[in-house]
């Protein structure tokens, strides 16, 4: 009884591990044992490994890949409290951005025909933009805008110009939490500007924008997504009409935190088959 060896069999019903997950721990290192008879080729472990085998096991049942485990196992107990909850958080937070997904695919479609029915057409005269651009992920837009926005009023103002005006952030690329993609803020102004340093000026002609204001439940991403398939069935439902330009978001909007805008080119009274 006082033997401080256990047969592999043993060893394993006291770590709570199975005879195929020893073995395949002894092959990879991980968990060796201390002696294995030549003659019987049994395998014998010390009681002073069964700490690292139940938390092999532990860890194990978290999911968590060999290659993890077997940097885990190592750690001091303070670095592996700290790995842990990295973890935990990461898994946490990637759950959250699923939530959302089932969420938009669930809710989507039954919304779009409400959606659709609050799109207004416009028409927009010329105006100059000063502009900043930059590849971002959703996780880093919020910021991006923030500081765009500041940046820009602050360059119109020293200027001596009002830069007052309401925001656009266009989207040139798809943007989403795993990817980055182009996106432009601009604010539009009147009068004479010097080139800036790091900014951008050009022109948005006179346009006919088909907008559609953000509802409060689509305000962020996915859900923001389905404002877009929205505008995009309202102009395939109109014969001859299609995009002429970029699509952008108008901070503040009309009666909503944001506007989704689409430049459009609708056909002419002439051109309508109907």
């Amino acid at each position: 009884m006082d033997d401080p060896f256990l047969l592999a069999g043993r060893f394993g019903a006291e770590a709570r591990l199975s005879p195929k997950a020893l073995r395949l721990y002894a092959e990879l290192g991980l968990l060796v044992p201390t002696e294995v008879d030549p003659a019987t080729g049994y395998r014998y472990y010390h009681r002073d490994q069964l700490d690292r085998a139940r938390l092999i096991s532990r860890l194990r049942g978290l999911d968590l890949p060999l290659a993890r485990v077997a940097t885990l196992v190592d750690l001091t107990p303070a670095a592996l409290e700290i790995e842990l909850r990295a973890w935990l958080k990461a898994r946490h937070d990637q759950l959250g951005r699923q939530a959302q997904q089932i969420d938009g695919i669930v809710r989507g479609p039954a919304q779009l025909p409400e959606l659709i029915a609050a799109i207004t057409v416009r028409q927009a005269p010329a105006t100059t933009l000063l502009c900043r651009q930059r590849m971002v992920s959703t996780v880093e837009l919020d910021t991006f805008i923030a500081e765009s926005e500041a940046e820009l009023r602050a360059g119109l103002r020293g200027a001596g110009l009002p830069g007052d005006g309401p925001i656009r952030v266009y989207f040139h690329e798809l943007v989403t939490p795993d990817s980055e993609g182009l996106v432009e803020v601009a604010i539009g102004y009147t009068g004479r500007l010097e080139p800036l340093e790091g900014l951008r000026i050009r022109l948005s002609p006179a346009q006919t924008e088909a907008v559609l204001p953000a509802p409060k439940a689509y305000e962020d991403y996915p859900l923001v997504l389905h404002l877009y398939d929205a505008m995009e069935a309202w102009i395939v439902d109109r014969p001859g009409a299609c995009p002429s330009d970029t699509c952008f978001e108008v901070h503040p909007g009309s009666d909503a935190r944001f506007d989704v805008v689409y430049p459009v080119r609708l056909p002419t009274q002439s051109e309508d088959p109907s």
